[in-house]
């Protein structure tokens, strides 16, 4: 998504929840001195996931439900956003990559770039503590941002971890775009965040993001589809088989 197409959506959600465009965008500097000698090109996204069958992991309060659709599709690539991850490592499934602002369990991230995964943190002014706490831990990172883009820092549309999973897919040409546990009701899910201080505010993220999916849906190249009940316009229903 091209920035200007992308930044009055910004401009919504800063209004909305207060943010200052000035603290986001010190946090995308600070992410991009922080990895610029182990950023990743994403070129790397772009053959991971370009043409290809793409599952869509959230922490949704029915993600166990999906467990054996999951490890049957092997062929999907599996791009999981943050919390989840460690749902599928303790049930012995690979990320392909991972979405994270750094709130999930971190040791579960770090198990699952040392199982291949493609790691992409975000940046924002409320995880620059974060930030600069974890990214050491890793090796090569793909940086993310919701402002201006800078060196090693890209801005490839979304706003909480599930959404970007979704923004990211259709940035790099994915052919099917599947989401799986990706819940924007008020039932919040045990993966969706190692720890919520506020699930009012939670809430209401999770709502920014079921906007956002289906403004993308309008004009997406991707064939997309949800797993869920009641699934988010602009998405086909896809039924789990058995």
């Amino acid at each position: 998504m091209k920035f200007v197409t992308w930044f009055p959506y910004y401009q919504d959600i800063r209004q909305q929840m207060g943010y200052s465009t000035e603290e986001d965008q010190k946090a995308a500097y600070l992410l991009s001195n922080l990895i610029k000698r182990k950023f990743l090109d994403p070129k790397v996204l772009d053959k991971k996931v370009k043409g290809k069958q793409i599952l869509v992991i959230g922490g949704g309060p029915n993600l166990d439900l999906y467990t054996s659709f999951i490890k049957k599709n092997k062929s999907y690539i599996k791009i999981v956003a943050d919390g989840a991850v460690k749902f599928l490592i303790e049930n012995n499934i690979k990320p392909d990559i991972v979405v994270t602002d750094l709130d999930g369990d971190i040791h579960f991230l770090i198990k699952a770039q040392k199982l291949g995964a493609i790691i992409v943190i975000h940046a924002h002014s409320d995880n620059i503590a974060l930030m600069e706490k974890y990214v050491p831990k890793f090796r090569r990172i793909i940086g993310t941002t919701q402002v201006m883009p800078v060196p090693h820092v890209f801005n490839f549309g979304g706003f909480t971890d599930g959404d970007r999973c979704v923004f990211l897919a259709e940035e790099f040409g994915a052919k099917d775009i599947v989401l799986v546990g990706m819940l924007f009701d008020d039932n919040i899910g045990p993966y969706s965040k190692e720890k919520i201080n506020n699930v009012k505010v939670k809430r209401e993220k999770l709502q920014i993001a079921k906007k956002l999916l289906q403004a993308l849906a309008k004009n997406s190249n991707s064939n997309l589809y949800d797993t869920s009940k009641k699934p988010i316009n602009g998405f086909k229903p896809f039924k789990i088989t058995s």
